[in-house]
């Protein structure tokens, strides 16, 4: 059944929270107020409960096809709604990536039959294929992922007369272009220097890839948006030099956004002496200077998004020496628990984290008004949340193929008590829907979306 009343929830919206209901009635909101009646629906008291929407995580790598020994969208899925996710955005570098619309459409299909939440999919751009860009936004990708140095799926980094171009048709389609940006001439150079030395600890990576290389990397960007008008988006930020160049060029009017995750948020340097490689990412985690510098950039409305990067890899390959080693690890799951946690705990303003982890995304890739909100006409997909309860983060209770995640043991105020998509529910106290639900969703493209503040 598709309909739905929940009722006497506290529903947290960006502006504010207020109790009372929401009706969900063939998959969308209908109404929003107090003491609605509707026939012929399921009815969850949640009174005491939080009610948000469902999480955006605009930044995952569920590694299929081709990368399955890692993870698979199947687990990725169940994972993401355990923890109050019911839309994720795909990154494009699986083997094969998704570079061509009949790549996209292969992967499509292929995860339409294994969903358990909503989908879009990135495509990725590099030298060989910029002449994709036009039929790939036709066919509906919901952006464009740019590596601008080797990664997983062995995607070639882009010219810069290919970022330009890019960029001139990304403006002309108002398409995001999303970028990993670390300038991969110093990443080489340093890497150089810091394995010359003999150093092998876990420390070693986040020297090798210096701030600088961010910084260097997000100017150049931004300058070639300025001129182009194109609108790009800065994922994974984790220093306070990249924040910088950020601010920086939004007050120059630049169309740039940034995102963190709640590992830059939530970890520091001091963690490599108890997590070794575990915590290996790219970017590096670095010292608790940067990460004061991105708590201030989320609460100043620097950076506007936070998603979870999920990159599960197996746990022999994280276990490597920090130069064998492949950065990342899973993080769909624990997405909303950490930050809700941050959030009940005083360090964010609890009507921030609609904002950044649903609100904001959805605007950004063009899925808003559809996706992440609570108003009459948007899907209902929604989370109810017990705030007095706890939860301990447990890598035994993951989905993914290899159950690891730095944040195992950590003890977390809330609890996601059922998780909604399209007014069905498909998490109830730890037990799921059996068959998936998930449908795959391509971006709205009127330019009266175009231009949504994110704030």
């Amino acid at each position: 059944m598709s309909s739905i009343l929940v009722r006497n929830g506290y529903i947290v919206y960006p502006w504010g929270i207020v109790e009372g209901d929401i009706l969900v009635e063939d998959g969308i909101v209908s109404a929003v107020g107090k003491c609605l009646e509707a026939d012929g629906v399921d009815v969850v008291d949640a009174s005491g409960m939080l009610v948000l929407p469902g999480v955006v995580d605009h930044h995952v790598h569920m590694r299929e096809p081709g990368l399955e020994y890692k993870d698979d969208f199947r687990r990725g899925s169940l994972d993401a709604l355990s923890g109050g996710v019911t839309t994720v955005l795909e990154m494009p570098n699986t083997l094969p990536p998704v570079d061509s619309v009949e790549r996209f459409y292969e992967k499509k299909r292929l995860l339409e039959q294994k969903a358990f939440v909503d989908f879009g999919l990135y495509g990725v751009i590099h030298d060989s294929n910029l002449d994709s860009f036009e039929p790939l936004v036709e066919a509906g990708v919901i952006g464009f992922k740019i590596f601008l140095g080797p990664t997983t799926g062995n995607i070639p980094a882009p010219s810069t007369p290919t970022l330009y171009g890019a960029m001139v048709k990304a403006s002309r389609m108002d398409v995001v272009l999303a970028f990993h940006a670390e300038e991969w001439s110093l990443v080489e150079y340093f890497t150089e220097r810091v394995r010359a030395s003999g150093r092998v600890d876990p420390e070693a990576h986040m020297d090798a890839r210096p701030p600088v290389c961010e910084e260097v990397a997000i100017k150049k960007l931004s300058t070639i948006a300025k001129h182009t008008r194109a609108p790009i988006h800065i994922v994974h930020v984790s220093s306070c030099e990249a924040v910088g160049a950020i601010e920086n060029a939004q007050r120059e009017g630049v169309r740039i956004t940034g995102e963190t995750n709640p590992h830059y948020l939530l970890l520091d340097s001091r963690d490599y002496s108890r997590y070794g490689t575990l915590i290996k990412v790219n970017p590096p985690i670095r010292e608790p200077k940067h990460r004061e510098c991105l708590w201030r950039a989320v609460k100043e409305g620097v950076l506007t998004l936070i998603g979870s990067d999920h990159a599960p890899h197996t746990l022999e390959e994280k276990q490597r020496d920090i130069w064998s080693a492949p950065g990342g690890f899973p993080g769909v799951a624990t997405l909303l628990p950490l930050m809700l946690d941050q959030a009940l705990k005083g360090r964010l303003e609890l009507t921030m984290i609609p904002k950044l982890l649903s609100e904001n995304p959805a605007k950004l890739f063009k899925i808003y008004p559809k996706k992440g909100c609570l108003y009459p006409g948007c899907d209902g997909d929604l989370v109810i949340v017990d705030p007095n309860g706890e939860t301990v983060i447990d890598k035994d209770r993951l989905h993914s193929k290899h159950k690891y995640t730095p944040f195992h043991g950590w003890r977390v105020r809330g609890v996601v008590k059922k998780v909604v998509l399209r007014g069905h529910v498909v998490y109830d106290n730890e037990l799921f829907i059996e068959k998936p639900l998930g449908t795959f969703i391509a971006p709205i493209r009127y330019r009266e979306y175009s231009n949504l503040e994110l704030h």
